[in-house]
């Protein structure tokens, strides 16, 4: 290191068998990990969860908005109930057939747009 380096630190927190409500603002938690964690009511507001992985969560009554989800994968999940509306779906698949061809079949099919 060089005369007038600073070395960044950064502080582990572990919060263990406890309720806490935390309040970041202004944080960085990248690589931060939450096992066996009860979010429920969280709120995340113009956050960066890129490259985030979520594992065997109950995501009910989630909302997303005004969030770019480009590359989002969802594998072996219950989307009953699910809805997507007013959004981008260029290039959207399900199950490898392409959401603009499901669109397109269902127009031509009933003669109206989907809602």
């Amino acid at each position: 290191m060089e005369l007038g380096e600073t070395v960044e630190r950064v502080e582990t927190i572990e919060v263990n068998g406890a309720k806490r409500v935390v309040k970041a603002v202004d944080a960085d938690l990248s690589g931060s990990s939450f096992t066996d964690v009860n979010l429920s009511g969280a709120t995340f507001e113009n956050v960066n969860i890129a490259g985030a992985v979520i594992l065997d969560a109950n995501l009910q009554g989630w909302s997303v908005r005004n969030a770019s989800l480009s590359g989002l994968k969802v594998e072996s999940a219950d989307l009953r109930g699910a809805a997507i509306s007013n959004s981008l779906t260029a290039g959207m698949t399900i199950d490898g057939v392409a959401v603009a061809e499901m669109m397109g079949a269902y127009r031509a099919l009933t003669g109206k747009a989907a809602s």
